[in-house]
């Protein structure tokens, strides 16, 4: 099975699947948003229930994770969980979290809505301040065993290999985006030293966040790897320096109660939305013959946004070069 096949996730398979599992489906599959896992909706009778409930069942991408590595994804999300941390973590069947079927990994999850985090409300991010802080303190109680961590290597050097072998590059834009990407990888090793690596989220942005009248919430924690607290944190942040440290000062402050922060983190912000940059021009390299990405993201294709990701680079590399964010006021 390959890193792309998901071919053989047809609707009779994955009722198969289910009823294999003891689930009685009462409804239909809808899929969810997901381009890196497969996710479905659906209403099913269990057990001695009185009527039927609402889940979602995930089949992990084939070599994405090994076994020990998911497992420790759910494990996380049962520590987060007892902490009383709202994080919709996998439901245990017969005892197991991560469950096989016909060459898959795959888990089963409680259906759980809300709205989409509003990334301008000071309410809501004041309560995620609170709620980072918290799995930050949980985060930092241990290391992980398998799951990886943020690194230059990882993020920037694995996939400066994937970007030189990509053909969609156009030829004429070579040079420059050859040098471009040289020269930001080269600023990221220099700069990106933390201090202290601790158990995260490890993909904070507004599409990963949930909110309801109780506070925000993540639906699982398919990306969380080791890595600087600040990596939770700084998706948070946008429109200029000003607004970014309101925003950031804002969030610390709640943040704080719960667990400390190392302001000396700041630093870290531009090479990591370096690296999330250059990772996610990789990551859809890699997933170019996986037939959902080029339906997808068609643009990935074109000489256009290439041109744009040269000039990003560029840019990227001037905020680099500029002094870190600083909780201080500018004058």
């Amino acid at each position: 099975m390959t890193a792309f096949d998901f071919s053989g996730l047809q609707p009779d398979f994955i009722i198969d699947a289910l009823q294999q599992l003891g689930l009685d489906i009462s409804s239909g599959l809808t899929a969810l948003n997901s381009y890196e896992n497969r996710v479905y909706q659906f209403s099913a009778w269990q057990g001695d229930a009185v009527q039927p409930q609402k889940y979602v069942v995930k089949f992990y991408r084939p070599q994405r994770w090994t076994a020990a590595q998911l497992q420790e994804e759910h494990d996380f999300a049962f520590e987060l969980a007892a902490a009383d941390i709202p994080v919709v973590a996998p439901l245990l069947l017969d005892g197991q979290s991560l469950l096989q079927y016909g060459g898959y990994y795959l888990a089963l999850f409680p259906s759980r809505g809300g709205r989409t985090l509003e990334i301008d409300n000071d309410e809501q991010l004041a309560m995620l301040g609170r709620f980072l802080g918290r799995l930050h303190q949980v985060g930092k109680a241990r290391a992980f065993a398998h799951r990886p961590a943020f690194s230059v290597e990882s993020h920037l050097q694995q996939s400066r290999e994937v970007l030189q072998a990509l053909a969609l590059i156009p030829g004429y834009l070579r040079p420059a985006f050859d040098t471009a990407l040289d020269q930001v990888i080269a600023e990221c090793a220099r700069q990106y030293q933390p201090k202290q690596l601790i158990r995260l989220h490890g993909d904070c942005h507004a599409g990963n966040l949930f909110y309801t009248r109780e506070g925000p919430f993540f639906v699982d924690l398919d990306d969380c790897r080791s890595g600087p607290a600040i990596q939770d944190l700084w998706m948070m942040l946008s429109g200029d320096r000003h607004q970014q440290r309101d925003t950031l000062e804002l969030m610390l402050e709640e943040y704080e109660q719960y667990c400390d922060f190392d302001p000396t983190e700041l630093k870290l912000i531009e090479p990591l939305r370096a690296m999330r940059m250059v990772h996610y021009m990789a990551w859809l390299a890699r997933r170019w013959q996986d037939p959902a990405f080029p339906m997808n993201f068609p643009w990935f294709a074109t000489d256009k946004y290439w041109e744009q990701q040269c000039l990003a680079l560029k840019e990227q590399l001037f905020l680099l070069q500029q002094p870190p964010l600083s909780l201080v006021p500018d004058y």
